[in-house]
């Protein structure tokens, strides 16, 4: 069998980019279902386990959400028991919000195993082959990034 051409492993690229998004997709939304909550929320809950505090204005640049959506999401997820509200200590009049323990024991199950088998595929590359792996998703992230910009503009 030929080598791959170059043309042949841009598309095998970008199909198994493509693949990626689509198998993570369909996995988040089963769990989505399972925990009862919307993509949105659970992108909030991703944000605030990276971040493990956040203001509501974060979470709302973070999710796209209006103040009026974000409140209303933040109210969902503190009575499904996956967040609290605290007291700003820098800011009297703000709120941090934090993954209660009770939320991070519902999340857990669901997405450490998948961040076991991660870790354990990514270890078995060398420092140089992780520099370009993450050198690909930094730059697909900021194509998506800039298209998004483009979006709003208009």
């Amino acid at each position: 069998m030929a080598e791959p051409t170059k043309i042949d492993l841009i598309i095998r690229t970008n199909m198994a980019a493509r693949e990626y998004g689509i198998q993570m997709t369909l996995y988040r939304n089963m769990v989505f279902g399972k925990l009862g909550v919307n993509g949105t929320d659970m992108e909030c809950l991703g944000f605030l386990l990276s971040k493990r505090i956040s203001t509501p204005t974060e979470l709302a640049k973070y999710t796209g959400l209006s103040s009026g959506a974000t409140t209303a999401m933040l109210d969902r997820l503190e009575k499904g028991g996956f967040i609290e509200r605290r007291p700003n200590p820098d800011d009297r009049r703000g709120t941090l919000i934090v993954f209660a323990k009770s939320g991070a024991e519902k999340v857990a199950p669901w997405f450490t195993p998948v961040g076991k088998a991660q870790q354990e595929l990514i270890s078995n590359y060398s420092e140089d082959e992780l520099q370009l792996i993450s050198g690909f998703f930094e730059q697909y992230a900021k194509i998506w990034e800039q298209e998004r910009k483009k979006l709003e503009k208009s």
